[in-house]
């Protein structure tokens, strides 16, 4: 009867430190898990077999790879409307013009902001140019995050509206501001001073829509991808792509940064542009509006120096 009572005894105290190991690890595992995202969702999601594929239990870096790159490593990318003034005046938006700047679209901006319910970067509502998800999901996966649009980009059709994506407006000028509050007003459209038709509608509710701070898009130009601030009379002057811009707001909120899809084969102009449509990369070749020379070499810098995880293939 001891003997039973004691090796129970034991069996109790064995349970218990099991238990107790078992939590400990748990809370070990917990904390990995807080610190990886206490950088943000990142913005570029891989395919589920390439992310299977990755090395499993690799913990977070204490610091993002890129941490270099960045000036202000808690700058929040979304414009607000109580404040969005004394943020660029902080931070030096006040002195250009769009895109990269509020100088002299002051009112625009106030308007298109106060038409929006939220400048957060995650609201309670949760759980890239115009590339679509549906249909490509073997390829770009199921979840959009985050959207950077502009008015001549945007989603109109219905079946693309995803209500945990949130639609980001990059904004390259006044127009573009004006066109999202007379939208989000019910107002009347004018289709002049846009480069192609801009979307009449939008798939998009006003509480997912945000406004990307141009500190971001100047960061891309300037610092990343050392674009001049002064370009000569004879030569059109240059802008980040959206996939540029993108990637300089995922190092903003991310800790982690994945890219797909950055890879352009100027040897054959006949060849696809995106995973998606008929557009072809003579398409690209002719923009005057990018300088594809300056992103490709950026690109392959910060890949080499793994500030990301490249998913494209070679």
């Amino acid at each position: 009867m001891c003997f039973r009572e004691q090796r129970s005894k034991l069996n109790c105290a064995t349970a218990m430190r099991g238990y107790l190991v078992a939590i400990f690890l748990s809370a070990i595992f917990l904390y990995y898990v807080l610190h990886c995202i206490s950088w943000g969702t990142s913005v570029y999601w891989a395919h589920p077999v390439e992310m299977q594929q990755r090395k499993r239990g690799q913990p977070c870096r204490e610091k993002p790879a890129f941490a270099s790159l960045l000036r202000f490593h808690e700058f929040h990318p979304f414009l607000c409307a109580s404040d969005f003034k004394k943020i660029a005046s902080l931070y030096g938006g006040d002195k250009f013009s769009l895109p990269y700047g509020i100088k002299a679209s002051e009112e625009p901006f106030r308007l298109a902001l106060s038409a929006l319910q939220s400048c957060d970067l995650f609201d309670e509502f949760d759980t890239m140019n115009n590339g679509p998800v549906l249909g490509h999901e073997e390829d770009v996966g199921r979840r959009t995050t985050f959207r950077l649009f502009y008015p001549e980009s945007v989603f109109t059709d219905s079946n693309h509206r995803d209500p945990n994506t949130t639609a980001i407006l990059t904004a390259f000028k006044p127009l573009d501001l004006k066109w999202l509050y007379d939208l989000l007003m019910g107002s009347k459209i004018d289709t002049k001073g846009f480069w192609q038709k801009p979307a009449l509608d939008l798939i998009y509710k006003p509480y997912q829509i945000r406004i990307l701070d141009p500190f971001i898009t100047r960061t891309a130009a300037y610092e990343l991808l050392h674009f001049p601030k002064v370009f000569p009379k004879n030569q059109k002057r240059k802008h980040p792509t959206t996939g540029i811009i993108a990637i300089t707001l995922a190092f903003h909120i991310c800790h982690e940064v994945h890219l797909a899809g950055f890879k352009y084969n100027f040897s054959d102009l006949k060849s696809p542009l995106h995973y998606y449509g008929n557009s072809t990369m003579s398409l690209m070749n002719a923009s005057s509006y990018h300088n594809l020379t300056a992103e490709q070499l950026f690109l392959k810098d910060i890949i080499e120096k793994n500030f990301v995880i490249n998913l494209t293939q070679d």
